[in-house]
This record gives structure tokens, C-alpha cells and sequence, in this order.
């Protein structure tokens, strides 16, 4: 003998045919209800009804930039011009393409390829963005003698971007992987192959 299916706002099957909630979906839902004061558990659903927004099961890229707060705005902005604003992952590091490289320390390396995999495995993401940016203090610790032009400091982080780069085709040659160099002028510039 079959059980009867629930059909009640919690446990009414997914889009896909899946039967299972994903915990964000039901954390939502459990939210909703205690908002509305438990009345959502004795209101009949209507037939057909979809959730106002459907959760994003994609991901577009995972973007690794630095820690440094001067770009976030920046970053962000640069992002949204890409139409990737609420569509990406998020991983800061210190140094940020520096730190595939294991500097600072050997545990961001370890950091970003964990996250990478789950950003692949929960996000599917199809690319990924490193963003370096000019003045880095992790890069000064490498490179301590100032830069005499905005050009050779990019140059110098570009090298870096494309060892990343190549660090994550090798792992995972599906990947689109773009780089870019944030200035403090405010201008994202991408970095030619």
C-alpha cells in the first residue's frame, strides 16, 4: 500500500520532481509560517500557485577577490555592469590570485579549491573571476619595493593571475576562468590571456 503524498505548503513536491526540500527551502518556508503567525499551515494552497521567486540553482561564477575593503563597492559595481549581481559566489582572500600560490598562508590555497568544489557541486558554476587589485598589501610582502608605474604593477600581477588561471584549468578544464585588476581609480580591467 502507497502512503498518500503530503501536500501541505512544507513538503508539496519541487519543480524537477524531486519530493525532497532543500534546507534553504524549507528554513524559508518554516520562516514564512512563524511570520505569519502559524495561519499559513491552515490556509489551503491554490492550485497552480508558484512561489513569488523561485530559488536560483545556479550559480553564473565563483569570483575570488581580496580581503582589502578600499574595492568592494568597486568590485561590486564592476560586477553588476556584467549582469552577475546576485549571481555569483563569493570567495575573499588575502592577495586574492596570490593565494593559490599558498601565500599568505598555505590554508587559503586550501580555501579556495574547497570552495571552488563546492560552488561547483551546489552552484554548478560554469566560470570563474579572479580579481587582483592595485596596491595589495599581500603583494607588497613579495614584492616590497614600490611600483614605479600603474602599468608594471599590473604586469606583475597579471603574471600571477595567469598561473592561477592555468592552476584551475588543470583541475577543472571545463571552467571559463577571467581575470581582472581592479585600479584605484575605480577602473576593472581584464587581463588578456
Amino acid at each position: 500500500m502507497q502512503p498518500i503524498p503530503c501536500r501541505c505548503p512544507c513538503c508539496r513536491p519541487r519543480r524537477g520532481g524531486s519530493d525532497a526540500l532543500s534546507r534553504r527551502q524549507l528554513l524559508g518556508r518554516l520562516a514564512g509560517v512563524a511570520l505569519a503567525g502559524g495561519a499559513g499551515l491552515l490556509l489551503p494552497r491554490r492550485a497552480g500557485a508558484e512561489d513569488p521567486a523561485p530559488p536560483v540553482e545556479q550559480a553564473r561564477a565563483l569570483v575570488l577577490s581580496c580581503i582589502d575593503f578600499r574595492f568592494v563597492e568597486q568590485e561590486h559595481a564592476f560586477l553588476a555592469r556584467q549582469q552577475l549581481s546576485g549571481a555569483v559566489d563569493w570567495v575573499a582572500l588575502a592577495g586574492a590570485s596570490l593565494a593559490l600560490t599558498g601565500f599568505p598562508h598555505r590554508a587559503d590555497a586550501r580555501a579556495f579549491w574547497d570552495q571552488l568544489q563546492l560552488s561547483r557541486s551546489l552552484h554548478h558554476i560554469p566560470e570563474v573571476i579572479l580579481v587582483d587589485h592595485q596596491d595589495c598589501g599581500a603583494y607588497a610582502a613579495i614584492h616590497p619595493e614600490p611600483f614605479f608605474d600603474l602599468q608594471a604593477e599590473q604586469e606583475f600581477h597579471a603574471r600571477t593571475l595567469r598561473r592561477a588561471r592555468d592552476q584551475i584549468l588543470a583541475r577543472e578544464p571545463q571552467l571559463s576562468v577571467q581575470l581582472y585588476f581592479a585600479r584605484l581609480d575605480g577602473d576593472v580591467v581584464p587581463i588578456p590571456a
